[in-house]
């Protein structure tokens, strides 16, 4: 379903993405591993079309990203939905406009059938009451959730996860690993999750890449990542501080 090939990205003098060559495939959920400043966040903004390549291409169903003029981009940007890091929820709006606001802005659905559908949406991931609160009044692990609930609320081809646990406590990143399982059996999707997280890695993954100073150096499933003869691989799986990965 998603093609990259050769992807080469840079910023200035820093040379980010050096030839990445990946495949997802339609409805597998693919975990990118790497370190921080490995290139991660990098390449899934490429994915959604929010970069676009010095070199390479990106390829959905076989359409060149890079070759579409803006509405073109647009309809296949509606394909996608995409849980951030932090959530990035509006802070000015309450809960279901939020998870709703893709909704208001590209269909012509009244306000009591957006709401209906963030209420649905939102008990998908584990939340009622909750539709009249703003941002600042949930917890973290709530404020994941609501990011979802607006990621899903389009009923979308691809999901994107920026880091899903970052900043949560245990028992809280495994509710979220679950419901990014839960999502991809409720609605068939495609998901792409980003993390150096490898109790996420390794539960909510059907394959793994690992990325590397720009360029993807092993693909596999959970089990084979595990018994990489890779040293690369190994100690970043392993976490250990010694070996050819060295702490920048």
């Amino acid at each position: 379903m998603i093609a990259i090939e050769g992807l080469h990205k840079g910023f200035g003098a820093k040379q980010v993405l050096r030839g990445v060559d990946l495949n997802i495939e339609r409805g597998e959920t693919m975990v990118i591993i790497g370190g921080s400043g490995s290139g991660k966040s990098v390449l899934i903004k490429h994915i959604i079309g929010l970069l676009f390549p010095e070199r390479g291409k990106v390829l959905i169903d076989g359409a060149d990203l890079c070759a579409m003029n803006d509405a073109e981009l647009t309809a296949v940007r509606r394909r996608f939905g995409m849980l951030f890091q932090s959530a990035a929820l509006f802070d000015s709006m309450n809960v279901w406009q939020n998870v709703g606001f893709a909704l208001m802005q590209h269909t012509a659905l009244s306000r009591d059938e957006v709401m209906g559908i963030a209420e649905e949406r939102l008990k998908w991931v584990g939340l009622t009451d909750v539709l009249h609160l703003m941002p600042s009044e949930l917890s973290g692990g709530m404020r994941k959730r609501v990011g979802l609930a607006r990621a899903i609320a389009m009923d979308p081809e691809i999901v994107l996860y920026d880091e899903p646990t970052t900043g949560l406590d245990p028992i809280m990143a495994d509710v979220i690993n679950r419901l990014i399982r839960s999502v991809q059996e409720r609605l068939g999707v495609t998901s792409v999750v980003i993390t150096h997280d490898m109790v996420s890695a390794y539960h909510v993954a059907d394959r793994m890449a690992m990325l590397y100073k720009g360029e993807i150096i092993e693909v596999g499933t959970p089990d084979e990542i595990r018994g990489s003869a890779n040293a690369i691989v190994r100690q970043f799986i392993t976490g250990s501080s010694e070996g050819p990965i060295t702490a920048q």
